[in-house]
């Protein structure tokens, strides 16, 4: 006996494809709202949480659907002359992305012919700490095109990975680390996850407090922490901040968002343009 329209598992897993990722981060949100309640910082409003969702909704579709699997190395990293004199940017992505999620930075900084490189963190799953040699040959190839030590902007856990690697080297070779969304203090979503690098993102762990216990006053001097009472991921919104750092609030910004919001972007050119006499 055939049977005609589509069975009810083909409609389920129709119905989990359209709606089933903006159900997760509805959930997210949910969790998000509980656990800032609490939070000495202003609580968005319910315009600005459902914005904010629907936003990362489009946004994150675009980063894993398109992005990530299919445009990662689309663009190349942007090369310049040798000793050009002009500050040069690493791009460091965080937690299950690659460097597809830079797209957009990469276009503009190739624009400005600015020297950079984004890198891809492997192993995906490994430890945070497996990472250091990646990002320390991207900051040793800015070095070698510009003469200068490099602008770095890391999303999530690139900013604990470009933390790791500065354990391992003088602060000079920083002229600022800009991070977006990095979980400084740990997240409470990194209870649901078992992998090395998401055990090390757990609030209170003994990994994380030695990277702070390791860091001087002068690196986190030359940090800028942005975060967002509207962060689906690092809960609660202020364990994106640093004591000590330059940490800004980004209004109404979900966590794979942050990455287009202006304002970063804006910080990144102001940190290029050379100092004014």
């Amino acid at each position: 006996m055939s049977s005609r329209g589509p069975t009810l598992a083909s409609l389920v897993v129709l119905w989990l494809l359209l709606f089933g990722h903006a159900m997760v981060l509805a959930a997210e949100f949910a969790l998000m709202l509980v656990v800032n309640r609490h939070e000495a910082i202003a609580n968005p409003s319910l315009r600005e949480v459902t914005r904010a969702w629907l936003h990362e909704c489009l946004h994150a579709a675009r980063v894993f659907g398109w992005l990530q699997p299919f445009r990662s190395h689309a663009i190349p990293d942007a090369e310049c002359r040798q000793q050009s004199r002009q500050r040069g940017v690493v791009l460091v992505h965080g937690f299950a992305c690659n460097r597809g999620v830079w797209q957009d930075w990469l276009e503009r900084l190739r624009s400005l012919q600015v020297a950079t490189v984004a890198v891809d963190l492997e192993p995906p799953w490994g430890p945070i700490d497996a990472y250091v040699d990646s990002i320390e040959r991207a900051v040793a190839q800015i070095e070698s095109a510009t003469g200068l030590a490099p602008l770095i902007v890391a999303h999530s856990m690139g900013g604990l990975a470009v933390r790791r690697w500065w354990q391992t080297t003088s602060t000079a070779r920083v002229h600022r680390l800009i991070t977006l969304g990095t979980p400084h203090q740990g997240t409470r979503l990194a209870r649901l996850g078992f992998a090395p690098n998401v055990r090390q993102m757990r609030c209170g762990n003994a990994w994380l407090d030695a990277l702070s216990r390791s860091e001087g006053a002068a690196q986190v001097d030359r940090m800028t922490c942005f975060f967002s009472t509207c962060d689906n991921i690092v809960l609660p919104a202020t364990h994106a901040t640093l004591a000590g750092a330059d940490n800004r609030i980004l209004s109404g910004t979900a966590h794979v968002h942050m990455v287009s919001n202006p304002q970063p972007w804006a910080e990144a050119l102001r940190q290029l343009s050379p100092p004014t006499d």
